[in-house]
């Protein structure tokens, strides 16, 4: 699952987006608008800025806008970025691999393969849609 604080970290990004060329937007409305705590986005939003991903500026006018085009920024990214890894386990992390603990070895392990092939479908939707791509209401969830 992906943690709070990424599931933060999205719906911020995605509103900046929302409003990509409107100038800055400031902390209160991103908050109230995604339900996030102002103190959490205040972390989010400023390791964002010196990821380069995110602009401020401070005052009475200042507030928050995304840095880049929302096409230069994936879904991808933001999770790796706040994840570490878009993999379920650790053994199937590209970038983030540890072996499992009590496993039999990797290469018997069939769990790590099907995960290894989770993890490579997972990576290639993430990967392909950007913040500016509008998504999709599955067909599944019409009938919600």
């Amino acid at each position: 699952m992906l943690s709070q604080r990424t599931r933060y970290t999205i719906r911020a990004l995605q509103h900046l987006a929302d409003h990509y060329g409107e100038g800055p937007i400031r902390l209160f409305d991103i908050a109230e608008a995604q339900n996030i705590p102002k103190k959490f986005l205040t972390v989010i939003l400023s390791e964002f800025a010196r990821l380069g991903i995110v602009s401020t500026k401070r005052g009475p006018d200042g507030g928050y806008w995304l840095a880049v085009p929302p096409v230069d920024v994936r879904y991808g990214d933001i999770v790796r970025l706040t994840r570490g890894s878009v993999a379920l386990v650790p053994c199937a992390s590209r970038f983030d691999y540890k072996p499992c603990e009590n496993c039999v070895t990797q290469k018997d392990c069939r769990l790590h393969r099907l995960m290894v092939m989770v993890r490579d479908e997972t990576a290639r939707i993430l990967d392909t849609v950007t913040l500016a791509d509008p998504i999709p209401i599955p067909e599944s969830e019409l009938t919600l």
